[in-house]
């Protein structure tokens, strides 16, 4: 496998994920890093998750990442800053951290391949897109769902 075939992997786990997720959030990618052997894929959720709602979706992500075979490597419970860090079979790193203001963040590093160019992921975000925008602000699209409670 070389780096487009690991960054279309990623984006696979990324789309999976992101279909388990119901009522829908919305997302946008984030930046595509590649190393010397190794590329990573980034999405953030750009739908607000409330505090009282954490929890319900940190486990919809684990259920879901469990029931595809993935091995949870660690839980991070923190209140403010939760995260999940799991491995798929095939040796790509999965990721979801909750940051500032509640903000989810998903990211998959692929395993050691060989080299080659990296194209944009193909699958359009389903919201707004920030591509080219140095940061990308803090959730702001409203769910009657996950944002309940949110101020």
């Amino acid at each position: 496998m070389d780096m487009q075939g690991a960054a279309e992997r990623a984006d696979g786990i990324l789309d999976a994920v992101m279909k388990e997720i119901e009522p829908e959030v919305q997302w946008t990618h984030g930046p595509t890093t590649t190393g010397s052997c190794d590329v990573t894929r980034r999405r953030t959720v750009m739908t607000i998750i409330s505090a009282e709602r954490r929890g319900s979706f940190l486990g919809v992500v684990d259920r879901f990442w469990r029931k595809s075979g993935y091995k949870i490597k660690a839980i991070n419970n923190d209140v403010d800053v939760p995260a999940i860090f799991a491995q798929t079979k095939d040796g790509f790193g999965v990721t979801l951290i909750v940051g500032g203001e509640g903000q989810v963040f998903f990211e998959v590093d692929s395993p050691c391949v060989k080299k080659s160019d990296v194209a944009e992921p193909a699958t359009p975000p389903n919201g707004r897109s920030y591509a080219g925008v140095e940061l990308i602000p803090r959730p702001n699209v409203h769910s009657d769902f996950w944002s309940a409670g949110a101020t």
